[in-house]
């Protein structure tokens, strides 16, 4: 802990740690107008737990292959208070039902959930002690205790004035502009639950890779295959080779053809779409690097993945398909892996731009009469 914490326990007499370390919460909010600095990174995204650990060996691949690792040192710690929320809303699909009562009460009352014990917040919650540590664990936290030093902070977090989180459910008799202000709402939470649950290391690992690439293959079908065509178009416009194949059929063909020196980048919220798994392990048993885009880091399609991009699972209304904020989510993400590379080889890619706009800035312009 830092002096100041220690002198506010000491002023405090240590009579009570939890409101003491809330009330600390709130003045550091006031002075700083910010959370402390995340253990294990710079900034929010690097505080998922996900944090590059190894994948499970692919079934049936018929090769040693691993997936790859972060350095020593750069493995993210648990995530902070800001990034409880969205950690809660990106895991709750793998969780047991117990498990997500548990997860869903503490994100809805940090403030209350903080008093309590882990016996008290299993009664609470109808589970079990062995249920409250284990959503712990599940959530990046060692332990309960840890989680519950997050709580606080989450708690003195929303009582310095950040926004409350609202529900955005569009109902069949909401005015339009009501619709318009709901889905920019859930727009916006959809992006910031992305950026403070992306692992910055498998990020840059990904961008390194795509760098050096021969060819790039983007694969994805339905709402994912138009998010993957956006990112092959930005790639080629810097003068990278990139291919997006929404065939089933074309990208396992494609993929075969690949080897050590190319990129297969999967697109798939679910990570479960056979269509897009069978090209990812074609490409990953060639010796390709891969690269998975998805909603559950523990997905079956992370199996064949070097590199795995977890994006937003956001509760969906029945007029807004999971097509909807996935997308938003996984365009987030292509787009930190394009500009990425971009920036990495701007000497070439900025040429390569301005070639291609000059290319068609003709057909943009308007026709002499």
């Amino acid at each position: 802990m830092t002096e100041r914490w220690t002198h506010h326990l000491t002023r405090t007499r240590r009579e009570n740690y939890l409101p003491a370390m809330t009330t600390y919460l709130k003045e550091s909010f006031a002075r700083n107008g910010r959370t402390h600095a995340r253990p294990g990174g710079a900034g929010p995204a690097a505080n998922t737990p996900h944090g590059g650990s190894p994948h499970p060996a692919p079934r049936g691949a018929g090769t040693e292959r691993t997936a790859a690792r972060p350095a020593p040192g750069t493995r993210p710690g648990p995530p902070g208070p800001g990034a409880l929320a969205a950690k809660v809303r990106t895991m709750a699909p793998s969780m047991t039902r117990s498990m997500q009562r548990v997860a869903e009460t503490v994100a809805a009352d940090p403030a209350g959930c903080a008093q309590l014990t882990v016996t008290g917040l299993a009664e609470r919650t109808g589970t079990s002690e062995a249920t409250v540590v284990r959503t712990s664990r599940m959530l990046g936290y060692p332990g309960y205790r840890d989680l519950r030093l997050a709580l606080a902070g989450l708690a003195a977090q929303q009582e310095s004035g950040a926004a409350p989180s609202v529900t955005a459910d569009i109902a069949v008799d909401d005015p339009i502009a009501d619709v318009v202000a709901k889905l920019a709402h859930d727009e916006r939470q959809t992006l910031a639950d992305t950026a403070a649950g992306l692992d910055t290391v498998q990020l840059e690992a990904a961008v390194t890779a795509m760098v050096g690439a021969r060819r790039v293959d983007v694969y994805g079908v339905g709402a994912s295959g138009l998010v993957g065509k956006d990112l092959a178009q930005k790639l080629l416009r810097i003068g990278q080779v990139a291919h997006a194949e929404a065939d089933p059929h074309l990208a396992v063909t494609t993929a075969v053809q690949l080897g050590a020196g190319d990129v297969a980048i999967a697109i798939t919220h679910s990570g479960g779409t056979v269509d897009v798994i069978e090209p990812l392990r074609a490409a990953f048993d060639q010796g390709a690097t891969t690269i998975a885009i998805t909603g559950r880091a523990d997905a079956e399609i992370a199996q064949y993945a070097d590199h795995v991009l977890t994006t937003s699972t956001a509760r969906e209304s029945e007029l807004r398909p999971a097509a909807m904020s996935s997308r938003t989510s996984q365009l987030l993400v292509v787009d930190c892996l394009f500009i990425g590379v971009a920036q990495r080889t701007y000497e070439s890619a900025a040429p390569a731009l301005s070639a291609s706009y000059e290319a068609l800035a003709h057909r943009h312009s308007p026709r002499p009469r």
